[in-house]
């Protein structure tokens, strides 16, 4: 057993940058897959909009940790090799795009239906419509309950240490059963984590404020 020293805080910091990082990519990842199940909310096709109510709805109804493991353990056994951050980073992003799908799609459709009316009126095409006139006014809807899940996605990239993957958590984890301090260790940690996730509460608090004030 060895005390905890400079280079057992310099490792956990280095999970936390791993923590950012993954948060990051899984935002990325799931904001594209949002994006398009967004759309594939609110199209005209009554199939597709089926589709993305299926996948939407089988994603939320599985724990993540559950879309974690098919990734890490059952990619391979289907012949696929993947290394734990490709696994994380998919997984998150899958898990991500549902949720996101969801929110921006109640956001499109919480424009009034009267602005595409507007927007059809002016000899604008569906496509003009949503980028000009509706997507403008759903973002400012959005953004609040987006910044408040990425708080989540933050907090819930400490599920990827189940897959081997190196993280704020894990490196936690690591260093406990090298120096048996776990007060001091999971306080730093928790502490990391607090320091991630509080900025972005904050930041999304305030932009309920303010989104409020401006729509009266």
């Amino acid at each position: 057993m060895t005390s905890f020293n400079l280079m057992h805080l310099q490792f956990i910091l280095t999970g936390a940058m791993w923590t950012v990082i993954l948060s990051v990519l899984a935002t990325l990842g799931g904001g594209i897959g949002g994006a398009i199940l967004a759309l594939a909310g609110i199209s005209r096709h009554r199939f597709i909009r089926n589709i993305a109510a299926l996948y939407i709805t089988l994603i939320q109804g599985v724990p993540l940790l559950v879309i974690l493991f098919l990734t890490y353990f059952g990619l391979p056994a289907l012949g696929f090799n993947i290394e734990p951050l490709a696994a994380a980073t998919f997984g998150l992003s899958v898990y991500v795009s549902a949720f996101l799908g969801e929110i921006w799609r109640g956001s499109l459709e919480a424009v009034r239906k009267a602005q595409w009316e507007a927007g059809e009126c002016l000899a604008l095409t569906r496509m003009q419509v949503l980028l000009h006139i509706i997507m403008p006014q759903s973002i400012r809807l959005a953004t609040p309950p987006t910044v408040g899940f990425i708080v989540q996605v933050v907090k819930n990239t400490s599920l990827v240490s189940a897959i081997s993957f190196i993280e704020l958590t894990r490196s936690g984890q690591i260093v406990n059963n090298s120096t048996f301090q776990p007060f001091l260790i999971y306080t730093i940690v928790a502490c990391l984590y607090f320091a991630m996730c509080f900025p972005l509460s904050r930041f999304s608090r305030v932009l309920e404020k303010k989104f409020a004030i401006s729509a009266r």
